[in-house]
């Protein structure tokens, strides 16, 4: 049984109560083994009439179908933006504060300040806690404008229930495939152009006769490394 589409009914919802301008976001690459996390962000405002035709939660589309809707996405929004954090930035400071990082930088280049911000998941990890403040700081992550971030409200399963959550994890989905594309170029024994970073029986062979790149999130426990490879970056 296939899950319906999602619809504006959470949006429209959430610009009744006074929010004009609402985001969605989501990050995909979290599980990864190399590569970027990432983060999407979709704007829609109160003139927004429908959902795009076919758009889905990212995981239940096809490559191409994900890439013919990004330009639909891209007008349907009043603004879209992907941010990422690098697995040198996982490994120095996790997995949460990282998504934080890509998901404040995504927030940073939209021309607009969303009203409230629509995060797919049960865990408010945009909002920085006191020591993520001071992490954001020193990492000198770009700043949202001269105001606070706007609040977020978290939703189980959004990707599959709201418009907006759908087409940032689309973005957010395609921008990052297309990169791990690109450094698969340069590290063609990881597979990385069709498994794109994750855990798959190539890649995890891969990791088991060459070891990791300065590209694999080398704080994680890789599959088929053992400690002898912790100190080592396959160039």
């Amino acid at each position: 049984m296939t899950s319906p589409p999602p619809s504006l009914r959470v949006e429209r919802s959430l610009m009744r109560e006074g929010h004009a301008l609402v985001a969605g976001m989501d990050e995909v690459g979290r599980g990864a083994l190399a590569g970027p996390v990432s983060v999407g962000v979709a704007v829609i405002g109160p003139t927004v009439r429908r959902t795009p035709p076919g758009l889905r939660d990212s995981k239940l589309l096809t490559a191409r179908a994900r890439h013919q809707l990004v330009p639909r996405i891209r007008r349907w929004s009043v603004a879209y933006a992907v941010g990422h954090a690098g697995p040198d930035e996982i490994d120095a400071v996790g997995i949460i504060a990282a998504l934080r990082l890509a998901g404040l930088r995504a927030l940073a280049q939209l021309p607009v300040r969303p009203d409230v911000v629509l995060l797919d998941g049960n865990h408010n990890w945009l909002t920085p806690s006191e020591q993520g403040m001071l992490f954001d700081s020193a990492a000198q992550v770009p700043t949202v404008g001269d105001a606070e971030l706007p609040p977020v409200v978290t939703m189980v399963k959004a990707d599959l229930r709201c418009s907006v959550v759908a087409a940032a994890s689309v973005l957010a989905k395609t921008e990052r495939d297309e990169a791990m594309v690109g450094l698969s170029r340069s590290h063609p024994q990881y597979s990385w152009d069709e498994n794109k970073g994750y855990s798959a029986p190539a890649h995890v062979e891969a990791l088991q006769e060459h070891g990791p790149t300065d590209l694999h999130r080398r704080s994680w426990r890789l599959p088929g490394c053992d400690d002898a490879w912790a100190e080592v970056a396959v160039p």
